[in-house]
Parts: structure tokens; C-alpha cells; sequence
């Protein structure tokens, strides 16, 4: 699973840089169609006249891809977004690496990445910290980095860092349920935790207890964690269910562990509660829009950064800006919004639910 920057980076703070929404990404040209226009003599050239990123073809551009191994459903949504993003432009070839959990052997494949000297790297790591002296070694050797979700522990070692927000899957998460329980006295809610010992799941609670705040009305009563994995989201909740006869709400980290949450529930033949996922898995779309169980929401930690990161290593390759923004150059920081899927905007979001 994704591990997270630090809440200040995760803010987009870096660099002095804020974050922005990936959606403004592919918008066009930003010019206003003011081109015979005679600006004053000590006028500055207008920033949104530069060339900003679009469908267009443009120079060709090598990007090379290093992530970890898919051993996950989230983590194998990303390889897909990438290759089929990539696929999507005339001007981008994609070098994309087998992946893997071994840090030597995934500082191997983007070793050999540069050396094959790609315009540009995207790098998911299979650990920040161990692989932040290749992304400097890249980035050295003139090759920018935009840096997938898990942070380098140094600046220096990435262009752009683009990545999912823990701490808002949390806090909308928690906003989610305190609206749907606002007008209901003394309710209980429950939470379904990661891997305890993982930054991401710390600040997914965090966020989830300062939303919680907002509702005098709502107390947690318990939480256990799982291992993002079905057969411990459903050993995990079965010990909840035991311990706790009656709930109102339960908040669900992750997708995939949800899988085995839902087969405790119906095992127990609980309901009378509603449930809120984590990450955006398919079968919890599905599950949703069939509104035939506890679960009725997601939060998103979505995989389609990826897409939007080969958007990034295009832009960046060809010397662009972003539409819609002022500035020449892309952010140093982008911090995708955890949105919140339920009956009423699932269509939507359909296509981008992973396996």
C-alpha cells in the first residue's frame, strides 16, 4: 500500500509551492485568444501565453517507470493507469520496469534506466527512504524524477512529488459519517484500521478523529487494525462485530480488507449501520451502486495518479506548463483530493475502480 510524505509535504508545502488539483493537468492551451492584442510598452508577456500541455503531439519524450511489485490490487491499478496513459500519446514512449518489494533490485532497474538515459523517471519506491540516493543520482545526471506517492526523504531527489492525501481520506471519511449520523443522539461509530506500525495509517486515523470532533453527537468505541488483506479485514472484524453489539457507523481503511469486512458482516447477519470504505476498489463501486449492503460509501486514494504522473513526465519533457495555471513550470507538489464516492456520483467513478 501507499506510504505517505509527511503531513507538512503532504499539504504541498514544499518548495513553498501549493498543492493543486492533477484535474487541471490536460486543459489546453491558456492563452485568451488576445494574440492581436498591442500590450503597453512596459507591459510584461501575460504567464498563461506560454505553452502549456495538451493533446496535441509535440517533441517525443522517453519516460521511464520504476514501481514496486503488484502485489495489490491498488498497486497494480497504478502500473495499468500508466501504461494505458502512456499508450494515449503519439509523442511518449514508455520504459516501464518488472517491479519490485527488493529496494537493491528496484535501485537496479532505475539504474538502468538512467543509464539508458530516459528523458524523464517516474519512481513509485518500494521504500521513500532506502531509494532517495538514486532519485539524487538521476537527477544529477540530468534526468528529472516525479516522485509517486511514497516520498524520498530529500527535495533534492525529485522534480515533483504527486501523490494521495491519508490524513483527507481520513477527515472525509469522518465528515462523511458525522452528516449522515448528525441528527441521530449518542452515536457510536468503529473503525477498521491498516497496518498500525505504517505512517499512512496512523494519519488516516488522525484525520478521521479531527473530523469526528466536528460531531459532539459521535464517539468512536473502538478500533482495531487489519493487514489490507481479505482474510484479516474479515478476522479483524469479526472480533469488532463480537465486541461491539451495536454501532451506527464503521469506517473501513481499505478496499480489500473491506472484501473480507463485508463476508463478517453477512456472516453475523449484522446491519442497521452504514459502512465507509478506503482507496476506490471496484468491487466496492459495485457493491455501492447495487445499495444491497452496509457499505454505502468509498473515500479515494486514487490509483490514476499514475496517469496523471506520466502526464507530468510529458509536460515536463517537453518543456510545458499547465493549463490553467500562471506559472511557466509544472508545481513542485501535487496532493490528489480524496473524494467521496456514494450511490449518487458512483457512475462517475466506475471506470476508475481497480481489481
Amino acid at each position: 500500500m501507499p506510504e505517505p510524505m509527511s503531513l507538512t509535504s503532504r499539504r504541498g508545502l514544499l518548495f513553498g509551492t501549493a498543492a493543486v488539483s492533477a484535474g487541471v493537468l490536460l486543459t489546453g492551451c491558456t492563452s485568451n485568444d488576445t494574440k492581436d492584442e498591442k500590450p503597453a510598452a512596459n507591459d510584461q508577456p501575460a504567464a498563461n501565453d506560454q505553452p502549456a500541455a495538451d493533446d496535441q503531439p509535440g517533441k517525443h519524450v522517453t519516460i521511464g517507470f520504476a514501481g514496486p511489485q503488484a502485489d495489490h490490487g491498488w498497486l497494480n491499478a497504478i502500473n495499468d493507469n500508466a501504461k494505458s496513459r502512456a499508450k494515449k500519446y503519439a509523442d511518449v514512449s514508455l520504459e516501464i520496469t518488472e517491479g519490485s518489494n527488493d529496494t537493491a533490485a528496484q535501485i537496479g532497474q532505475i539504474e538502468t534506466l538512467i543509464n539508458k538515459k530516459v528523458d524523464v523517471l517516474v519512481v513509485l519506491p518500494a521504500d521513500g527512504k532506502a531509494l532517495t540516493q538514486v532519485g539524487l543520482k538521476a537527477m544529477r545526471a540530468g534526468i528529472p524524477v516525479i516522485n509517486l506517492d511514497r516520498i524520498f526523504n530529500s527535495p533534492q531527489a525529485y522534480r515533483c512529488w504527486i501523490g494521495g492525501d491519508n490524513y483527507g481520506m481520513g477527515l472525509s471519511a469522518g465528515h462523511y459519517i458525522g452528516e449522515k449520523l448528525k441528527g441521530k443522539s449518542d452515536a457510536r461509530v468503529i473503525e477498521l484500521a491498516g497496518i498500525d506500525n505504517l505512517e499512512l495509517t496512523k494519519q488516516r486515523t488522525q484525520g478521521f478523529d479531527a473530523a469526528l470532533k466536528n460531531y459532539p453527537n459521535i464517539k468512536k468505541v473502538a478500533r482495531q487494525a487489519a493487514e489490507f488483506t481479505v482474510e484479516t479485514g474479515q478476522a479483524k472484524m469479526a472480533q469488532l462485530l463480537q465486541a461491539q453489539p451495536k454501532f451506527d457507523a464503521l469506517w473501513n481503511h481499505d478496499d480489500d480488507q473491506g472484501v473480507g469486512a463485508l463476508r463478517a458482516i453477512e456472516q453475523a447477519g449484522r446491519d442497521g449501520f452504514l459502512m465507509v470504505g478506503g482507496a476506490g476498489a471496484l468491487s466496492a463501486f459495485q457493491a455501492i451502486e447495487a445499495d444491497d449492503s452496509v457499505l454505502k460509501a468509498t473515500v479515494l486514494y486514487p490509483p490514476t495518479m499514475a496517469a496523471s504522473a506520466i502526464d507530468l513526465a510529458r509536460t515536463l519533457g517537453q518543456g510545458k506548463g499547465i493549463g490553467g495555471l500562471a506559472e511557466f513550470e509544472i508545481p513542485a507538489s501535487l496532493t490528489l483530493y480524496s473524494a467521496v464516492v456514494d450511490k449518487d456520483n458512483v457512475k462517475q467513478y466506475m471506470p476508475t475502480g481497480f481489481k
